[in-house]
């Protein structure tokens, strides 16, 4: 229809959108650019509403119950684990979603007030009765609104210019182009009735005629959809375009034509629009019921709190794990976060669940399902018991960094093989330091080093774990505040600093109070589970030493003395406390931080946080930094 002038109006956005937005010009093979992810979803949401539209957001929640997809799904899962593994070698992007993207998708959502709504199950369904009552359009990629008949009509999101903002007048505009099927059957001359019959004649996860066809006739009508299209121009009614390909299906009983005609009218009802279940919800904040009770009702429904996945384990029993970019000889990283997992099972279905819950994950480059049994201690503090942090050791700590300190804590008991320093100390870094200067001071260069596959893994593992203590957190009522999980880790920057420490490059140029927190934090947490890389020297001398001396070089195992220390030092309004504290280990601090960062300039805190919402002021602060 060319080009369309919005005007102020609701417009319904598909959950792909996540999946199409991470795959403009993202990088996917290093765990993530959130930071650059988050500021796409600001300028998206920015234009629409620049242009007078108020976007809705539907997603998809839990399986469908009937499985009628579970083949369907599972080849894309083992298609997806084998594209994750090439990724990994070659260095392609090949469409894997990091594992923290639909966090922060949901969170930068919620953070600029878009209506979003997360259905119990898949969302086509939902957003079409929703854009039909609403007569406004859809804005997504899936084929399925081809087929949908809507007043308002579908835009597909390859064809919708949103970083091309024009202005007519006093209005401004999105260049984009609309599909409606009256034009679509006006084009194809087919009769409107007829096409969700050639969707489902096309292939449907009820029936697919092109698995049944022993004559090879319906093959040729079928070759393309243009030709099928045109085969259907010759029938008024479904009924009779049904009946004519199943009698090109060769010699079958009756029972049997009978089921394909079935399957056909039932895959073609999936196009007929119900009143929507979601209206109520977006206007009124009523969330549509839901079996499991009005607890998990609330929680699960509309405000899109807590995983689909979640669904999944209530009503089938099953969880879907990330894929990430690793190479197949790597176990699944997940694996490091089964135990959290397993809580999060005891929470949802008791302990006494007699087949456990199928956890689906690869093993090499194959699918595999394991049945994973609950488990649960039954102490009150679920979560912190879980990831092995006191209590009494978060107080001190701020809230914002509490729950992924405590992901981390775990992630250094846990992982396999245990992580190089210097992995943590990157993520340290991009914890303390604002990643919007990391990724400000990075616009002009191009990281172009070979995917590192220990560091991959070994950064893989942590996103498993703080993914799923941010998943057992939300099931609990978030007893620790959830973090900004786009302000956690930029994957790219982090690789980089990785390799920057393996060259002997330094950074540069970090404010004094990020330097004292850094050090901090890294001098608390690598002394209970991670050693710095031993160098000849250091063997040497380790040799030569006696047993006592051995033992004093003994990385601490204690965690809760460790974190203590840490909450102690990061208190700056407690001068005497911190220097007491600071006083038993600044020597060996400062060794571990002299050679990586050096302090040339200060700002105060208040600029530091402020910095951030101004580009040219982060430029000018931030350079240099890499």
């Amino acid at each position: 229809n060319g080009i369309m002038h919005f005007k102020t109006f609701r417009c319904g956005l598909h959950k792909v959108l996540l999946c199409f937005f991470y795959g403009t010009g993202l990088d996917q093979n290093h765990g993530g650019d959130y930071a650059a992810f988050e500021n796409m979803i600001e300028r998206f949401v920015s234009a629409l509403r620049v242009c007078g539209v108020s976007p809705y957001v539907v997603m998809d929640g839990g399986s469908d119950p009937s499985d009628r997809k579970l083949e369907t799904v599972n080849k894309r899962v083992t298609n997806r684990i084998q594209r994750a593994h090439r990724a990994a070698v070659s260095g392609q992007q090949l469409d894997i979603l990091p594992q923290l993207a639909k966090l922060v998708f949901k969170q930068t959502l919620a953070r600029l007030e878009v209506p979003l709504a997360q259905c119990y199950a898949e969302a086509d369904h939902e957003i079409a009765a929703l854009a039909a009552e609403w007569q406004c359009p859809v804005l997504s990629n899936d084929s399925d609104f081809y087929v949908f008949e809507l007043q308002g009509g579908f835009l597909p999101i390859s064809l919708f210019r949103w970083e091309e903002v024009k202005q007519t007048g006093s209005h401004q505009y999105i260049p984009c182009k609309r599909y409606n099927t009256s034009s679509f059957c006006i084009f194809f001359n087919i009769q409107p009735q007829l096409l969700p019959a050639f969707a489902a004649l096309a292939g449907n996860d009820y029936v697919d005629l092109r698995k049944t066809d022993s004559t090879r006739k319906w093959a040729q009508v079928a070759s393309d959809l243009e030709g099928l299209l045109h085969w259907l121009k010759g029938f008024q009614q479904p009924q009779d375009a049904f009946e004519a390909a199943v009698g090109m299906m060769g010699d079958m009983n009756q029972k049997k034509k009978g089921e394909l005609l079935q399957g056909l009218f039932v895959g073609m009802e999936d196009y007929k629009i119900h009143p929507s279940s979601l209206k109520k919800f977006f206007i009124h904040g009523i969330a549509p019921p839901f079996i499991p009770g009005k607890e998990v009702r609330e929680a699960l429904s509309g405000f899109a709190k807590l995983s689909p996945n979640i669904l999944d384990v209530l009503v089938l029993g099953r969880m879907s794990l990330s894929t990430t970019v690793d190479h197949k000889d790597k176990p699944s990283a997940v694996l490091v976060s089964r135990p959290i997992r397993q809580v999060m099972y005891a929470l949802l279905l008791g302990i006494r669940c007699p087949r456990g819950v199928e956890e689906r994950d690869r093993v090499g480059l194959e699918l595999k399902v394991t049945s994973v049994q609950p488990a649960f201690r039954g102490c009150l503090q679920v979560l912190l018991e879980t990831l092995g942090v006191p209590q009494d050791c978060l107080g001190r700590l701020p809230s914002d960094l509490r729950l992924q300190v405590a992901a981390t804590c775990y992630w250094l008991k846990k992982a396999t093989p245990p992580p190089d320093l210097r992995v943590l100390k990157a993520l340290l870094l991009c914890t303390e330091l604002s990643l919007v200067c990391f990724v400000a001071a990075a616009q002009n260069q191009h990281y172009n080093h070979k995917l590192d596959m220990d560091v991959s893994h070994s950064l893989n593992q942590w996103q498993a774990c703080l993914k799923d203590s941010l998943r057992l957190n939300q099931l609990l009522g978030r007893p620790l505040p959830e973090p900004q999980t786009s302000r956690l880790y930029e994957g790219t920057i982090v690789h980089h600093i990785i390799w920057r420490m393996k060259s002997g490059l330094k950074l540069k140029k970090l404010d004094p109070p990020s330097v004292r927190r850094y050090r901090s934090l890294l001098a608390a947490t690598r002394r209970f589970s991670i050693p710095e890389p031993a160098t000849p020297s250091d063997t040497q001398q380790k040799a030569t030493a006696s047993p006592q001396q051995q033992k004093q070089q003994q990385p601490l195992t204690d965690l809760t003395t460790s974190l203590k220390q840490l909450f102690l030092l990061y208190d700056d309004d407690d001068e005497e406390v911190e220097t007491e504290a600071h006083s038993g280990i600044r020597g060996e601090r400062d060794a571990l931080l002299d050679d990586l960062v050096s302090v040339r300039t200060r700002y105060k805190t208040k600029e530091r946080n402020k910095h951030c919402n101004s580009t040219e002021l982060v430029h000018k602060q931030c350079k240099g930094i890499l």
